[in-house]
C-alpha cells in the first residue's frame, strides 16, 4: 500500500504535503476545510460535516473509516458555534469516541473557513 494519499490538489504540489500520510499502523490526515465547491459557506457544523465526509473518503482510500479513528482536532474561528460543532462531532464521532481537541483560532487561511479538521486513525497494516 502506498504509504501517501493525495487527491490531485493544486495545493497538495504548491505546498509539497499529502492529504495523509501512513505508517507503522496509523494514518494522519491533514487539515480538512468544509468549504462547498459552490454557493455559501454554511455554519461552522455544517462545514464540519462536509470535511467528515472529506475524511471518510480518504480514509477509504487508505482501507480504513471513520471507526478507526484515535484522535481528532478541530480548529474554529468564533466560540460562538461551539455547541452546534460539539453537537455535530458527537454527530459522527458518537460511540467511536475519539480523544478529542477543539481550539479557537482567531482566522483560518481562507477567510470563508469556520473550521479545520484533522484526525488520526489506527489500523493493522497501515
Amino acid at each position: 500500500m502506498e504509504n501517501r494519499i493525495r487527491t490531485g490538489s493544486h495545493y497538495e504540489e504548491l505546498m509539497g504535503y499529502s492529504r495523509a500520510a501512513l505508517g507503522q499502523g496509523q494514518i494522519f490526515v491533514s487539515g480538512c476545510s468544509g468549504l462547498p465547491a459552490e454557493g455559501e459557506p454554511g455554519s461552522g457544523a455544517e462545514q464540519f460535516a462536509r470535511a467528515v465526509t472529506k475524511v471518510e473518503g480518504i480514509l477509504a482510500k487508505a482501507g480504513a473509516s471513520l471507526k478507526d479513528v484515535v484522535r481528532t482536532r478541530v480548529y474554529l474561528t468564533d466560540e460562538t458555534e461551539w455547541d452546534a460543532l460539539a453537537e455535530a462531532h458527537g454527530k459522527a464521532f458518537g460511540g467511536i469516541y475519539p480523544a478529542a481537541t477543539m481550539v479557537q483560532v482567531v482566522r483560518l487561511i481562507d477567510p470563508r473557513m469556520k473550521i479545520e479538521l484533522e484526525v488520526t486513525a489506527v489500523v493493522a497494516g497501515a
